[in-house]
């Protein structure tokens, strides 16, 4: 086959006192790295802590020059049918639109315009966001900007019938480290989600969400977490290339 595969899962853990180091969640993931460069992320999120727990598909692809192209997204929210939408990317017409469906939205269309400026898309599974740093340049050492993507849902957990929403956020390329996790030793570049802006994730400021991603195309999430309230730890324990 043309296409090359790389499977892995991450453990959600949490950093709260009366939960520490207990696992929450965890999350599958396959991407797929067609012959003509165009790549296809599937994702399973399952959150279990804090209620009501989450579950969460995605089926997302990019085009041969890194552009989102399509994204499928399936919310189950307190094991009930929160929603589901279609979001596609009309590169040539600088439009995004989003066809969902839910029990507390009934059937909507919506179309948004983008630009040059839009730096790609928050899909919301951990290994998203770690494949979310590839639009930083790194190769000029450590640096750092506001970064303009699209989400299927402003709310931290991703927790909402999929709808688009603009969000702007801080992303830092803070150097290279090796990491060790329970898949193995990797050459890792560290960055840093920052939520400064009320035209963030809600316009609520997001704690500060550090990762190690690996130092390559592939652009593994590896470890990372987020602090304050949310206090969660998030670890690559399978990993197949």
């Amino acid at each position: 086959m043309a296409h090359r595969t790389v499977r892995g899962r991450i453990r959600y853990t949490s950093k709260k006192p009366e939960m520490m180091d207990r696992e929450r969640g965890r999350e599958w993931f396959a991407f797929t790295h067609h012959g003509d460069g165009a790549v296809t992320l599937r994702a399973q999120c399952e959150i279990e802590e804090p209620a009501p727990t989450v579950l969460r598909d995605i089926v997302y692809s990019l085009d041969a020059d890194g552009r989102p192209f399509d994204c499928l997204v399936r919310l189950t929210v307190g094991d009930r049918f929160m929603g589901s939408g279609l979001i596609t990317f009309h590169g040539s017409a600088n439009l995004a639109t989003c066809v969902s469906h839910g029990p507390s939205i009934g059937r909507i269309e919506q179309t948004l315009p983008i630009n040059a400026s839009v730096d790609g898309f928050g899909t919301h599974p951990i290994v998203g966001d770690g494949y979310l740093t590839r639009c930083i340049d790194t190769s000029n050492g450590p640096t750092g900007r506001t970064i303009h993507v699209l989400v299927p849902s402003p709310d931290h957990r991703g927790a909402t019938p999929p709808m688009l929403a603009r969000v702007s956020i801080d992303l830092e390329y803070l150097g290279d480290e090796t990491v060790t996790v329970a898949a193995g030793t990797f050459d890792c570049r560290k960055f840093q989600f920052i939520d400064r802006s009320e035209a963030g994730m809600g316009g609520n400021q997001h704690p500060a969400y550090q990762m190690w991603v690996t130092a390559d195309d592939d652009a593994l999430f590896v470890q990372g977490g987020v602090g304050g309230y949310m206090a969660t730890w998030y670890e690559l324990v399978e990993l197949i290339r």
